[in-house]
């Protein structure tokens, strides 16, 4: 993978740090303090720290070369940890759903102060990381998944801290339990696209941007060219794109013949729909089954 997509390890280690230190603090405030908003706050900042790490080792592994078992090398490793991190999410916004939804049943005293001062401290620490990562998001799905956990979190510490404020002046001691339960919604809501796009990648569907049949038509209008048959698009990364399609010739040419007609094709895919990674099967004369899965 090209430098331009390669994230700062120094940034992400930075961030790995600060977010042990927000979880480790704020699993002893929600203990203490007896706030389910704060420890959920806390685990989700868990979560954002896994999340780092495993962006961190995908940059490590997609940078190893190729090898005669591995042809595309280990690119898919960023992919494989976005949609980790995007189901751990998932299953982490449910479980604090549910746990909210029984103390709305049976509420539980909780010492605001400590869930406001740990809260804004969250809201800084999370506040700072998603700044170091700000021009790294859209490098590449991974970093991508890395930054949204972060800005959840410091939108999550908001909302404790809001919540914190009333049970402090007015005792709303519900309010805790309704935070938790907004905290979940708001995750759950931000995840569901990121796990969308990481399955399609690795499912190897054709991206929901491109048009089989308009790629098809376009080619067949080309010189030279009688039908185009058993195409596959499919990205290797969020960022790499790979085609290949069976051509049938109108005349029988020689493999020399077709190089004219290999450019055409790549230069009409390259500048119509952004794919530079082309594979080309040549035929003449061979009939084409109807109905075939590969089509």
């Amino acid at each position: 993978m090209s430098d331009v997509h390669q994230v700062s390890m120094p940034k992400l280690v930075f961030t790995i740090f600060l977010n042990l230190l927000i979880t480790t603090a704020q699993v002893a405030g929600g203990i203490i303090s007896g706030s389910l908003a704060l420890i959920s706050d806390a685990i989700h900042n868990l979560s954002d720290t896994v999340s780092v790490v495993l962006a961190w080792f995908a940059q490590v592994l997609s940078r190893k070369p190729t090898t005669p078992k591995s042809t595309f090398g280990y690119k898919r490793a960023e992919i494989l940890a976005a949609f980790i991190n995007a189901i751990a999410l998932i299953a982490i916004s449910v479980y604090l759903i549910f746990e909210a939804v029984e103390r709305l049943i049976t509420p539980q005293p909780v010492d605001a102060r400590w869930m406001f001062w740990l809260g804004l401290l969250g809201l800084v620490a999370n506040g700072l990381s998603v700044l170091i990562l700000e021009r790294e998001k859209n490098k590449n799905i991974n970093i991508r998944a890395a930054y949204l956990h972060l800005l959840g979190d410091a939108m999550t510490s908001l909302a404790v801290i809001v919540g914190a404020a009333l049970i402090w002046m007015y005792n709303i001691v519900w309010v805790d339990a309704v935070v938790t339960i907004i905290i979940g919604v708001y995750l759950l809501v931000h995840t569901w696209k990121l796990l969308k796009e990481s399955v399609t990648i690795l499912m190897q569907m054709t991206p929901a941007d491109l048009n089989i049949t308009e790629i098809e038509n376009e080619l067949a209008a080309l010189d030279g060219i009688k039908s185009v048959h058993h195409i596959h698009v499919w990205n290797l990364t969020d960022k790499i794109l790979h085609f290949e399609c069976h051509i049938s010739l109108k005349d029988d040419l020689p493999v020399s013949a077709t190089t004219a007609i290999t450019q055409k094709v790549e230069k009409l895919l390259h500048d119509e729909f952004e794919i530079d990674h082309v594979t080309i099967q040549f035929e003449y004369g061979r009939s084409v089954k109807v109905g075939c899965e590969c089509s």
